[in-house]
């Protein structure tokens, strides 16, 4: 385990946005439901996993810049279940040994991709 999470770290990962009202439906249908809490009206947060968060913040001068990606067991299930939700991907990729990732885009351009490895079992120390 890396010496940071026997520290007790927690990574908070940002993603800086426009209009925060406008913003969280986007994220809700992105994460599959509401922000594991509000910090305020212009900031919400999910856990991905363990000790692992993404934050949706209004700071309009830094919105668009980010790119996040998400590295999931089972990368066709949650597209299939993102898309589902009325999101569609606006690229993919394929890297070597059939590594995918698949990518969408907010409405102010910042990239949340979500990864995966067909081959291999996704093992996560938490």
């Amino acid at each position: 385990m890396s010496e940071f999470l026997a520290d007790g770290v927690e990574l908070f990962a940002g993603i800086c946005v426009r209009d925060h009202a406008r913003a969280r439906p986007w994220y809700d249908a992105l994460l599959g439901g509401p922000p594991t809490f509000v910090a305020h009206e212009k900031e919400s947060v999910w856990e991905v996993a363990p000790h692992r968060w993404l934050v949706v913040e209004e700071r309009p001068e830094r919105a668009g810049y980010a790119v996040q990606t998400l590295f999931v067991a089972d990368l066709d299930a949650r597209v299939a279940a993102i898309t589902g939700r009325g999101l569609e991907p606006t690229s993919e990729e394929v890297y070597g040994a059939g590594v995918r990732k698949v990518t969408f885009r907010d409405p102010d351009g910042n990239e949340v991709g979500f990864g995966g490895n067909p081959g291999a079992d996704l093992v996560v120390d938490a």
